[in-house]
């Protein structure tokens, strides 16, 4: 009897005892509907991989409002450990030092092995700073490509699997639409980033002068071209025609496309994932569309989607929880698995080799696109844009851009306006970062 009472007395001494706690890992992203499922099975995934770290994925609303939110956090000493952070406020983080820890460093302290040329370099080179440390880490980065309906081109009379490759083919796709009765043949989203910065890149022309930004703060905009003028121009005259319909800002022009009312579109690779879920028609992907006439054309597309950045600030022992799921995020068969569900690239060149050797790209025809598009080798003046207030800068290009598809202002206009109120917050920037 002793000896039993003395048994259970152990036993509930032992269950008395505090258990392990996790530690937990903070990550704001700006991933919504399927995409929010996407990182919300990833933090599952790795959480269940092992038991030391909890990630605890937290959506914050647009790009715009999470980073928005991260600065107010940062300033009142409660920042995530991890911010999801898109491609163009790269340069307002990169000028946030004692803001950030550097993703080398944190790999670095955490004893975990982290190689930067394992990654695309065309990925890999945006998110390192000029002396040669990598900043972030490539989470969902994307492209420009072009989308189209294959059953609305069949219904008009045109080939579902001769999609246009260039802008005279894109007005004459446009036309037979229309006269089939579609009443969007062609719209776009993101529309800085599709038909100004990816398009200048894809031409082998500056989006902004000092390579883009890349080679110094006092880099100024240089897309009051004739060929910049000349594409303006161009789809404003398709607006006039009924061709293009702008749909609004952003990717709002995105649920359009998947619902059938636009029959093709300019936007991100990472709209595949979408489509596969909730089209209920044939689709397909082509290149961004060029043209003919210009030379060095086409050249490559830009990087667009996002990387992690980690806040300064946190604990050692939560900073290996960080190290620990970026180590998960980077192997190459998770980050197969991701590109093959969502459409964003394979930033890794193991990733790449995986979903090559499965046959994904021959079963699921034109998901190399976005792939093909980016590994192009770049030229100083494509590499990529890397611009300070560039949020600010796109917002000035959709509200000028607004006012030539409302038929209130020419292109030149609107482009010669974009200048210079975007190299008014390049300057802005420059003086708030000099030193």
């Amino acid at each position: 009897m002793n000896k039993f009472l003395l048994s259970a007395g152990a036993l509930a001494a032992a269950l008395a005892l505090p258990v392990q706690a996790q530690t937990e890992v903070t990550f704001w992203h700006s991933m919504s509907g399927a995409l929010g499922e996407w990182v919300n099975g990833l933090a599952n995934d790795f959480n269940a991989s092992q038991k030391t770290y909890k990630v605890t994925p937290v959506f914050k609303g647009t790009y715009p409002e999470s980073m928005s939110a991260a600065i107010a956090a940062f300033r009142a000493g409660n920042a995530p450990h991890v911010l999801q952070v898109f491609e163009v406020g790269t340069a307002t983080m990169m000028a946030s030092k004692s803001a950030i820890k550097p993703v080398a460093t944190l790999m670095k302290e955490a004893g975990l092995p982290f190689d930067p040329a394992s990654y695309v370099p065309a990925v890999a080179g945006y998110y390192t700073a000029p002396n040669g440390q990598m900043l972030s880490l490539p989470f969902n980065s994307s492209t420009t490509v072009f989308h189209y309906n294959k059953d609305a081109f069949k219904a008009a009379g045109l080939d579902p699997e001769r999609p246009p490759t260039t802008w005279p083919e894109v007005v004459r796709a446009a036309a037979s639409l229309k006269a089939n009765g579609h009443k969007c043949p062609f719209t776009t989203s993101w529309q800085s980033w599709t038909q100004l910065e990816s398009f200048s890149a894809w031409h082998n022309v500056e989006f902004a002068t000092l390579r883009n930004g890349f080679n110094g703060l006092g880099t100024r905009l240089a897309i009051n071209t004739p060929l910049h003028q000349r594409h303006i121009e161009n789809l404003a005259n398709m607006a006039q025609q009924g061709l293009f319909v702008y749909k609004g800002r952003n990717n709002a022009a995105d649920a359009t496309f998947v619902s059938g009312e636009c029959a093709m579109t300019t936007g991100s690779s990472a709209l595949y994932g979408n489509i596969k879920r909730n089209a209920r028609f044939a689709s397909g992907i082509s290149t961004l569309p060029y043209y003919p006439d210009v030379p060095g054309a086409p050249q490559n597309t830009v990087i667009g989607g996002a990387s992690l950045w980690v806040m300064s600030g946190k604990k050692p022992d939560e900073y290996k929880g960080v190290a620990a799921f970026f180590q998960f995020l980077s192997d190459a068969n998770v980050q197969a698995k991701s590109h093959q569900a969502t459409g964003y690239l394979p930033i890794t060149a193991g990733a790449f080799g995986i979903t090559e050797k499965s046959g994904f790209y021959k079963q699921n025809p034109g998901t190399d696109v976005s792939v093909t598009q980016m590994i192009r080798k770049t030229t100083d003046k494509s590499r990529g844009i890397r611009l300070g207030n560039f949020v600010q800068i796109r917002t000035i290009v959709d509200e000028e851009l607004e006012q030539v598809w409302a038929g209130k202002k020419s292109a030149k206009d609107a482009l010669a306006d974009i200048k210079k109120r975007g190299d008014e917050q390049l300057e802005r920037f420059e003086k708030a970062n000099k030193g």
